[in-house]
């Protein structure tokens, strides 16, 4: 018998649901836990599966458009069950689902291309570009892995997209040849628009699409051309680690999240190594592939710029940069802002660190002590692991802290989830790993978004003390400074002591100044004592 599937509430705010994409169409196959279409709420953009299995009898909602919660989604049922009085005739064959969608499209493109998508040949896909984030206006082609001409097949990585967030690689649905690129290496385009063009070798694809949107970057001396040509040339064969690029089912990436698998670790038993659902399902840690050593976890320095006497130049903003500019300056004249700091001697977890890392494969920094100590800490102080949201305070229930790692392109904060049930050595993994792949721009999306609290750590360049801008919504931000050696008082001596600085920034509008108070005494407590961590 038919199954209704109707629009999931998927946030505690969310009214309605816009359909960013459908991974099933009218007479496909579903199976339970199959990712059947992609929702975008108020907040994100997330994966919905089937509950059930059947064959996809009707899509209620078109890709693209939204509906209410609760509202007809899709039907499931068996193939060719009469579903007409669930829809009160309204079930429309493929086909005609797919008239609907090129009638339509054109009213939200440029009058040029409304003529051209008319009047696409037969077996030829246009692929627009993608949301995929929930800010997300428009994209990047960062870099084109395949050229016009290139056979494509479906799960090829076609290009990276920078977004407002990240840098993702985006996957080819198709298999055909390209034979056009709607956007240049290095250019930007708005959602939707016309990003590529896959079919049949040797069909004319002239009048399909638009015109190939204008590269965003400026002219630049002739010294910097030739120095970007360097870096161009060096770039492939840091890309080529095949720790960066991962081929992954969209299902099988999502399961990974949820149990924790690091990905790098899972051996595909796919299609050219390809790792899918049952690779996961599977997975055993004693399986896991020798690890290439990470580079160090050290802040990344900003993007070098050359100085010539006398001449000015210019470096165009990217979407990482553009974002924080907003991001942050709505923090600052939003929230406001205070700050409390405190001195912490750092004697007996110096001690305590020798004797961890004296343990047979561990390997652990004084920033992994302090985040595991902060999400500690935040327990026992649920306001400050906290949101305003406008009429009330969020008071969140699981403790996420995202870790500031600088990157050429300025700032990103990736995120432990549920950080206070790992252990030390999880957490140092897992911060390596981010770091890394940060720098090669290879983190995603969903890999950003969920944090609690965040924690910035400048003490590798030898900063005692700093503040820092609260990332929304968080209620509050650690700023770590470094462990310097100095002169105290213990038990009435001058001794010799090791000590270190925190700034907690903190949002009055959630955490008052007793509470921030409280919470750094808590933390204060942790780090001088690193055996009450186990109590």
């Amino acid at each position: 018998m038919a199954e209704v599937i109707t629009m999931p509430r998927l946030s505690d705010t969310m009214t309605e649901g816009k359909v960013a994409k459908w991974h099933k169409k009218v007479g496909d196959k579903v199976k339970e836990g199959d990712i059947l279409a992609e929702i975008e709420t108020d907040k994100a953009v997330q994966d919905f599966e089937s509950e059930v299995e059947g064959t996809l009898l009707y899509v209620g909602v078109e890709e693209g458009a939204a509906a209410a919660v609760d509202s007809v989604l899709a039907i499931i049922g068996n193939e060719g069950e009469d579903i007409s009085g669930l829809t009160g005739g309204a079930a429309a064959p493929a086909a005609a689902s797919e008239e609907k969608k090129s009638e339509e499209q054109p009213k939200t493109e440029a009058p040029a291309t409304e003529s051209a998508t008319a009047e696409v040949p037969a077996g030829v896909e246009v692929i627009t570009m993608p949301r995929l984030s929930d800010t997300m206006t428009e994209g990047k082609v960062a870099k084109w892995h395949k050229n016009v001409g290139d056979t494509v097949k479906e799960g090829d990585l076609l290009a990276e997209i920078e977004t407002d967030k990240a840098v993702q690689d985006f996957e080819s649905e198709f298999n055909g040849v390209l034979l056009k690129q709607g956007v240049e290496e290095g250019g930007a385009a708005p959602v939707d628009a016309v990003l590529a063009i896959i079919g049949p070798e040797g069909t004319d694809v002239s009048a399909v699409g638009a015109p190939k949107a204008a590269s965003q970057a400026s002219e630049k001396p002739a010294e910097q051309k030739a120095e970007a040509k360097t870096e161009e040339k060096a770039a492939p064969a840091a890309n080529t680690s095949s720790s960066d690029r991962i081929a992954i089912s969209p299902l099988a990436k999502k399961m990974a999240q949820d149990k924790g698998v690091d990905i790098n670790s899972v051996q595909g038993s796919g299609e050219n190594g390809r790792i899918v659902k049952k690779d996961i399902e599977n997975y055993q840690p004693s399986q896991a592939k020798p690890a290439a050593s990470a580079p160090a976890a050290s802040a990344a320095a900003q993007v070098a710029v050359n100085f010539v006497q006398g001449e000015d130049t210019e470096t165009p903003n990217s979407q990482v940069r553009n974002i924080i500019a907003k991001r942050l300056a709505e923090s600052k004249f939003s929230a406001p802002h205070y700050y409390l700091m405190v001195e912490i001697n750092m004697d007996k977890a110096i001690e305590a660190r020798k004797e961890i890392n004296a343990l047979p494969d561990t390997k652990i920094s004084f920033n992994d002590m302090i985040i595991k100590a902060t999400a500690i800490a935040l327990r026992k102080h649920p306001q400050v692991n906290s949101s305003w949201a406008g009429d009330k305070i969020i008071h969140r229930g699981n403790i996420n802290i995202g870790v500031a790692v600088a990157i050429p392109d300025g700032l990103v904060v990736p995120v432990l989830k549920n950080t206070d049930q790992m252990s030390y050595t999880q957490i140092s993994a897992a911060v390596k790993d981010m770091a890394s792949r940060a720098k090669n721009k290879g983190l995603k999306a969903n890999e950003m978004e969920g944090s609690t609290f965040s924690i910035s750590n400048l003490g590798m360049f030898g900063i005692e003390t700093f503040t820092s801008i609260i990332n929304q919504p968080n209620s509050a931000i650690l700023s770590v400074g470094a462990i310097i050696e100095k002169p105290i008082v213990k038990n009435g001596q001058i001794v010799v002591g090791n000590t270190m600085k925190l700034s907690l920034a903190c949002d009055h509008r959630v955490v008052d100044g007793a509470t921030g108070a409280e919470f750094l005494q808590t933390l204060r407590t942790y780090l001088e004592n690193p055996l009450t961590l186990l109590l």
